[in-house]
């Protein structure tokens, strides 16, 4: 006979669905705690200063914005704020790995969580294979530069140039990358702020070189294809913002995470977007608009300002720091996905192997090799604009979730300790839900199909194995 806690009843499968994380304890997780909030905020600017500046600009002000770009970038920015503040107080109260999984699951239960990890996978696996092909494109630049050139079809995914095969420097960088944080979260993150640095210079060189060349009748007409086309424009260059969700993924990482992650979740938006905004004026206000049909399919949009002010040398310097600095932002996006699934298999939703956890580097290197050979295989046969979309609707779906995620936890765990404290709660929430929705309904409509589809694919999932294999969900039986 079934009973009220049965999972056969209705009571008890919505009992199951809705089970809450208490408190999270991170004892004996294996993770060793050694990140400061520098340590964080590297990791966020590496994250976050990558393939939007350096990649995306160009084609997205040549196809939607034009020189409105800039209030892309502002947009974006203001919508990631929003979200940012949600992230830095939940984030300071569950100190977890996991990122919004683990803050649904301690909100809305189990359901809600399930449905958040499996949008994170989406978001992350596309993003990182985004970042990855972006990373090519300058690398292949280089070798131009330098007189060497690879053959097409071994650095084009397939249908993306005549005999294009596959798109092997960016299948070779991401495993790459994937060695390097098996070995062990210090390294990685000593690796990660090298490479910062190099691309913060690279900027401030581009600034300062560019910013005489401005011609203001550049921005004129500043809106060529409306409002939509800035909100368009933002919505595709969104992905490019996502890199605080990644800090708030090294939580069981850090020494003091109540005060260390929302200084560096917030400290590391506030330095990106400034450089966004700047890097946008003045792009724009460089390149006549009878040229943006070059910059469509120009992977190096920056490189290509500079060589068009007649300073090929700093365009080349240019290249070498984009390939730094987007080598950083795959190094951060690498490090996050795994530590996603380690959490849900620590729960029992994804197997069990999935939580291991190298007895030498104590890393989880089950899931970071998972999870670089699915970014390598994707960056290879995958054309750039086919992923990056599909990123935006997953971290824009997240960031809503972790908004009003952290004003019901503002009610029903009133208790719990916080590190920072949203001002004017309700304002940052119905802004985030307001900002990223909009973006999100300014994305292609083949975008949001894909999403809903996978979405669906995550749910057959959930029932046929997370449901049945929940280690909160069957201890509350």
């Amino acid at each position: 006979m079934s009973t009220a806690t049965d999972e056969r009843s209705p009571s008890g499968l919505r009992a199951r669905l809705l089970v809450r994380k208490p408190f999270p304890s991170t004892e004996g997780s294996g993770l060793k705690k050694v990140l400061g909030a520098l340590d964080l905020t590297s990791l966020g600017v590496g994250a976050i200063i990558g393939t939007g500046i350096f990649v995306i600009t160009g084609a997205a002000a040549a196809k939607y914005a034009g020189p409105g770009i800039i209030l892309s970038f502002l947009f974006a920015g203001l919508a990631c704020a929003f979200a940012a503040l949600a992230y830095a107080e939940v984030a300071s109260m569950i100190p977890a790995s996991g990122s919004a999984y683990t803050y649904a699951y301690t909100a809305f239960g189990e359901l809600v969580a399930w449905i958040i990890g499996w949008v994170l996978i989406l978001e992350y696996v596309v993003a990182t294979a985004a970042v990855a092909i972006g990373w090519s494109g300058y690398f292949v630049k280089i070798l131009h530069n330098l007189g060497l050139e690879l053959p097409a079809m071994w650095v084009n995914a397939p249908g993306t140039a005549p005999g294009a095969f596959i798109n092997l420097p960016a299948i070779l960088i991401a495993l790459a990358v994937t060695f390097v944080l098996i070995r062990g979260i210090r390294e990685s993150v000593n690796t990660n702020t090298l490479f910062v640095v190099v691309k913060v210079l690279v900027l401030v060189m581009f600034i300062a070189l560019t910013m005489g060349h401005i011609n203001p009748g550049n921005w004129d007409p500043f809106l060529p294809n409306g409002f939509g086309g800035v909100m368009t424009g933002a919505a595709t260059i969104f992905f490019a913002f996502i890199g605080f969700d990644a800090v708030s993924n090294a939580a069981e990482e850090t020494k003091n995470p109540q005060r260390d992650l929302p200084i560096g979740i917030l400290v590391s938006l506030g330095i990106c977007s400034a450089f966004y905004i700047v890097v946008g004026a003045i792009f724009t206000g460089i390149i006549p608009q009878k040229l943006y049909p070059e910059l469509i399919n120009n992977a190096a949009p920056l490189a290509f300002a500079l060589e068009y002010i007649g300073k090929g040398w700093a365009a080349a310097i240019l290249s070498v720091g984009a390939v730094a600095g987007i080598t950083s932002v795959l190094v951060v996006m690498l490090m996050g996905m795994p530590r996603i699934f380690f959490a849900m298999a620590r729960d029992g939703l994804m197997p069990k192997v999935f939580a291991s956890v190298h007895p030498r580097f104590g890393t989880p290197h089950v899931t970071t090799i998972l999870t670089g050979v699915a970014v390598a295989v994707l960056a290879g046969l995958t054309p750039i604009s086919a992923v990056a979309e599909l990123a935006n609707i997953g971290t824009l779906f997240a960031f809503i979730v972790v908004a009003i995620g952290a004003w019901v936890l503002r009610y029903t765990r009133p208790d719990w300790k916080r590190g920072f404290r949203i001002p004017f709660i309700p304002v940052v929430v119905v802004g985030t839900i307001l900002s990223c929705g909009y973006l999100i309904i300014s994305l292609p409509q083949v975008t949001i199909q894909r999403f809903f589809i996978w979405m669906g694919i995550g749910l057959v999932v959930y029932f046929l194995y997370g449901i049945k294999h929940s280690v909160l969900g069957n201890s509350a039986r």
